[in-house]
């Protein structure tokens, strides 16, 4: 009874204060978790996971274009961000582009604005473009907080109602490992803990993204086709938290001319 009460409370409260609406696709999103705490935990597991990995020297060809390509779309979409009054969205953001010498296909954006790309997926992305295609799909997942609402459903879920703080304060290591969980640290691409809404919910932001830094969107399709190529076979959708490729290329391809809208050729 004492749990149901709690979930009823946090529900109620994030229902009246912590909905707000995502930039692009409009959609009205409830966070439990304070995104300045979010910020606060990725600042310590950021620098836990740099310590244990092995970043490229910020010297080497492909860390520098990691650096470029993210600093342009971080740029673009906090002007975007700006412009349409939503600014907060990245309030607190200090953003850094790293590039760790891992075979894993992954990459990942923290909240604060920290991406960590995998050495492993630079083969998929083969240039520039289709870096870019990455960069705008993680950085999108940040501006949309996804992973706090993520964290937020398995806090309700997993710790039966009881704070982050709590958590934090009683169980330290399963805080950390639903944080990690939640932004899909040391998972590989296409197998996070976020869910198809978010996934799909990403690639469309993410086109956006790249397109406002002057990179064509039409180079996402091909992105995941040569992802296809790399992945093998995957589960039956309906198995999965994830859209299967074919599902993912045909949706990029349909939201084609509402990202175009922001593409300037430069690129």
């Amino acid at each position: 009874m004492k749990t149901t009460r709690v979930l009823f409370f946090l529900t109620l409260v994030a229902v009246v204060i912590g909905c707000s609406r995502i930039p692009i696709s409009g959609r009205r999103q409830v966070n439990l978790l304070p995104e300045s705490q979010m910020i606060g935990m990725s600042q310590q597991a950021y620098t836990d996971f740099l310590t244990a990995s092995t970043p490229v020297t910020s010297s080497d060809r492909d860390a520098q274009m990691v650096k470029e390509v993210g600093e342009k779309i971080a740029v673009a979409v906090e002007q975007y961000l700006a412009e349409n009054g939503q600014s907060k969205r990245v309030e607190g953001f200090d953003w850094e582009f790293q590039l760790v010498d891992d075979p894993t296909v992954n990459a990942w954006c923290m909240p604060g604005g920290k991406v960590v790309f995998y050495t492993g997926i630079l083969p998929i992305c083969q240039d520039e473009k289709g870096l870019a295609v990455v960069m705008g799909h993680e950085i999108a997942h940040a501006v949309a907080r996804h992973g706090n609402e993520r964290m937020s459903q398995q806090l309700l879920i997993q710790a039966g109602g009881v704070t982050l703080a709590a958590l934090i304060s009683e169980k330290p290591q399963a805080a950390q490992n639903l944080f990690l969980t939640s932004y899909g640290v040391g998972s590989q691409l296409g197998s996070l803990s976020f869910s198809r809404q978010h996934e799909s919910e990403s690639d469309k932001l993410g086109l956006v993204f790249m397109a406002m830094a002057g990179y064509n969107p039409a180079e996402a399709p091909l992105f995941w086709e040569r992802m296809a190529a790399n992945g093998g076979a995957q589960p039956p959708e309906f198995l999965s938290t994830h859209p299967n490729h074919d599902t993912r290329i045909n949706d990029l391809n349909e939201f084609m001319p509402e990202a175009l809208k922001y593409y300037t050729p430069g690129n």
